[in-house]
């Protein structure tokens, strides 16, 4: 009767180990990896479980869109396909003002010089000087008008 009892118990105490060591854990890393899951919100940068590094623009029930490269080209993935957030977005949407607008667009404009070949920044700056340039012969030629029409009268 003691060995049985003996060999029942060494079972049972074999089976916590176990649970306290593998199966716990486990179940609590599914846990976290669910609720990360659940809370993506706008904004995020997260890796995907193929390496993909992008940003989450829209959130749906069972899937994300997200945005990848400097071309912003967008793509939906699953939310069971995200592996980790690299970053928290903001994560809500607020209303905007006409200031958060002129923000964004400077930001825009920013990023746009940044993500561009050096080529295309010359090629920029080049396209500036002659908007500026445009400008400044359309104020000379503004300010001449009035002495060409005096000097016909």
């Amino acid at each position: 009767m003691g060995g049985s009892m003996f060999s029942i118990l060494i079972l049972v105490l074999l089976f916590a180990v176990m649970y306290f060591l593998m199966i716990r854990p486990q179940k609590k890393r599914e846990k976290e990896t669910k609720a990360m899951r659940a809370g993506l919100g706008v904004g995020d940068e997260i890796v995907t479980i193929g390496g993909l590094c992008c940003k989450v623009v829209k959130t749906k029930e069972e899937s994300i869109v997200v945005q990848v490269g400097p071309d912003k080209v967008k793509m939906e993935f699953m939310r069971w396909a995200v592996s980790k957030v690299v970053k928290q977005g903001s994560g809500h949407v607020e209303k905007a003002s006409v200031d958060d607008f002129d923000e964004v667009a400077d930001a825009e404009k920013h990023e746009a010089k940044k993500s561009k070949p050096k080529r295309m920044k010359k090629a920029a700056v080049v396209e500036e000087e002659a908007a500026e340039a445009v400008e400044e012969v359309k104020e000379v030629a503004e300010e001449a008008v009035p002495e060409v029409e005096e000097a016909a009268e």
